[in-house]
């Protein structure tokens, strides 16, 4: 029990007054005061779920199915000495921690059948990233997926989590979101909303997420949630879909926020009802259709998803273009791209898909559909890091092996555990019984890739990046 857990009378009051009738205060105190279950979301661009479950087993691994993510688990490990952080399975990008609601919001948004993986997405609100991962993955990599993080402080653990889960199709974006309306009305197919709020919903994991909860920062939230979603709504184009959602329990963030996007564009667009979103979904569903999750439905955090549809334009007085400074890449010459792109399949049997950009002494692959954003949008990041050059040549990048190095068939070592370790310690390692080789080499464990190394006579030369290395208590 989280016995010290804050929970305001004023809070329990607020929430008493808005609570179906049909649902227990005694419970909702309850669950808020009871330690959320683990859960876990398994990275299918890495690995299937049947495969996962299969090799998870063995190691005394207990995942019970969320009912709203096919890909989603509850976790409970018989063994639970080595952090789940410091696991070979998440340190080789095979799941997301993710708590179990939020991943509702994705669910929702592909859950409509005109969703096209190769189209262009933006996730609003991105980091850490949990979403995005799962957006990515449903996208297979293909199309483009903007991902956009107005707090500075958050964009690295974005980026960290996106190269770690291998992800090649994502634009990272730094900007208040309500800019995509102003700056690219009608381009995107899907956008997720995942917006800002009060937090009301987090409580089971920050028994101070309460601590200066009040209505009146709640009205002020909302009146900035209303303002991102009038933008997304002007982003979105003509038969696309927006799913809003929080993990915040109030009225004024969620179907208020609804409701002021409808009495501002009346039949441009309608919600659809999400009540067959998944076996049971009818408990949470509002009488508009929308999943108001309080904690005690699905002993889950709390939380809230609509989904829209978008039926035609309105006008539009948010549009004014953005100023964008001088964009530092260009396409790589086909002279130089085609020699590449042969000599890594010849040496890893892996073609990378997408545009070469060089800039500098870098080298990035940007996706296939950048150019439909190109010189409307500034980006931090677009794509991954394919190789650093040099004078003799090149060196591939350890977040293009951990994008394509599982699916490399030859130019790679399979390391045993204890060198595994190792490796993620940041030493050199001496694969046993491997045919030294020469050149640049993935390094991997149990088919999964760690890293990148390169071959030293018998020795494995580590060029793990030093932000990754961990110093113990690694693997299971």
């Amino acid at each position: 029990m989280h016995d010290n857990t804050y929970l305001p009378d004023h809070f329990l009051r607020h929430i008493a007054a808005i609570m179906p009738a049909h649902l227990s205060m005694d419970e909702f105190v309850a669950s808020c005061r009871r330690p959320l279950r683990r859960s876990i979301r398994v990275n299918t661009l890495k690995i299937s779920v049947a495969a996962f479950v299969a090799r998870m087993q063995p190691l005394g691994w207990q995942l019970d199915p969320v009912p709203w993510c096919d890909t989603g688990f509850w976790l409970s490990r018989e063994d639970e000495s080595v952090p789940l952080g410091n696991t070979a399975e998440h340190l080789s990008g095979l799941f997301y921690i993710q708590e179990a609601s939020s991943m509702l919001p994705v669910t929702a948004l592909f859950a409509c059948e005109q969703i096209r993986r190769d189209g262009m997405l933006l996730d609003a609100a991105a980091a850490p990233g949990s979403k995005t991962t799962q957006i990515a993955a449903l996208m297979d990599n293909q199309g483009m997926l903007v991902a956009n993080e107005y707090s500075s402080s958050r964009l690295k653990v974005l980026s960290a989590n996106l190269q770690r889960c291998g992800v090649t199709n994502v634009g990272m974006t730094h900007f208040d979101a309500k800019v995509f309306g102003q700056w690219l009305p009608e381009t995107f197919d899907a956008i997720l909303l995942d917006a800002p709020c009060s937090g009301e919903g987090t409580v089971r994991k920050d028994e101070d997420a309460l601590r200066n909860w009040s209505i009146e920062s709640i009205d002020e939230i909302a009146a900035v949630q209303q303002g991102l979603l009038e933008s997304a709504f002007h982003a979105l184009k003509p038969g696309g879909v927006l799913v809003y959602s929080t993990c915040t329990l109030s009225l004024q963030e969620n179907q208020a926020v609804c409701q002021s996007l409808q009495d501002k564009f009346g039949d441009a667009f309608s919600f659809d009802s999400l009540a067959d979103l998944f076996p049971a979904a009818e408990k949470a569903c509002t009488p508009e259709g929308y999943l108001h999750v309080w904690p005690q439905i699905f002993d889950s955090e709390g939380f809230f998803v609509a989904r829209l549809r978008k039926h035609h334009s309105v006008p539009n007085t948010m549009f004014k273009p953005g100023k964008l400074g001088k964009f530092p890449f260009s396409p790589l010459p086909v002279k130089e791209s085609e020699p590449m792109l042969r000599e890594i399949e010849a040496a890893f049997g892996v073609v990378p898909h997408g545009n070469l950009f060089g800039r500098s002494e870098e080298i990035w692959l940007f996706p296939q559909l950048f150019e439909q954003v190109q010189g409307k949008l500034r980006f931090d990041r677009i794509g991954l890091k394919l190789a650093e050059t040099f004078k003799k040549g090149y060196r591939l990048t350890h977040e293009w092996a951990l994008a394509y190095g599982d699916g490399a068939s030859k130019g790679f070592v399979e390391l045993d555990i204890a060198n595994a370790r190792e490796f993620m310690m940041g030493r050199d390692v001496w694969p046993e019984q491997e045919a030294a080789g020469t050149g640049e080499v993935i390094v991997r464990y149990q088919g999964h890739t760690l890293g990148m190394g390169k071959w030293v006579g018998s020795r494995v030369k580590n060029a793990l990046p030093r932000e990754l290395v961990r110093d113990n208590n690694l693997f299971v």
